[in-house]
């Protein structure tokens, strides 16, 4: 288990899909647990294998996020919206310190996909759990949270990155 580099915007592996596990081996076992330790180590919400250079659809999320009893991770994630209502708030990345911007999200969230272990598993979450779980999804599928903002608030993107002065920094990896 190991707390590993996050991979910032620029890096490649961001923007592809995301491949499927088919293997619930000792390896998943290990990529879920440096998952877990390396967003305990940066304090996140919530952290998908990509973000690690990773190619599978995995995610884990933050324990405090989650009800007692139920899992902190997705595996083969694959998301429904039970209703149309919406949610709009900050939201940020782990791939892209320093931005937080309001994005719309679905309010509630159903996600079926697997356990570590291959058993079926179910996560129901609204609010700032619903908004955790499709963020992480998007990260699967190559999709940052800044390409689900508005035309007005990916101005505001690039209004902050200016006066911040800021860089795109590409990945090492």
């Amino acid at each position: 288990m190991t707390v590993t580099p996050i991979r910032l915007i620029g890096d490649p592996v961001l923007r592809q899909k995301a491949d499927p596990v088919t293997d619930f081996d000792a390896e998943l076992r290990k990529l879920v647990e440096d998952l877990r330790e390396t967003l305990a180590d940066r304090r996140g919400a919530g952290l998908a294998a990509p973000q690690l250079g990773v190619s599978r659809r995995v995610f884990v999320i933050a324990p405090q996020l989650v009800e007692e009893g139920t899992v902190d991770h997705l595996v083969n994630p694959v998301l429904d919206f039970p209703g149309e209502e919406e949610q709009d708030g900050p939201e940020g990345c782990l791939s892209i310190p320093g931005i937080y911007l309001d994005t719309k999200r679905r309010l509630n969230v159903v996600a079926k996909g697997s356990t570590v272990h291959g058993d079926p598993v179910q996560v129901v979450g609204q609010g700032l759990l619903a908004r955790c779980i499709q963020h992480e999804t998007d990260h699967l599928d190559g999709v940052l949270f800044i390409d689900r903002l508005d035309a007005e608030r990916q101005e505001r993107l690039l209004t902050v990155a200016r006066e911040a002065q800021a860089t795109v920094k590409i990945s090492p990896h």
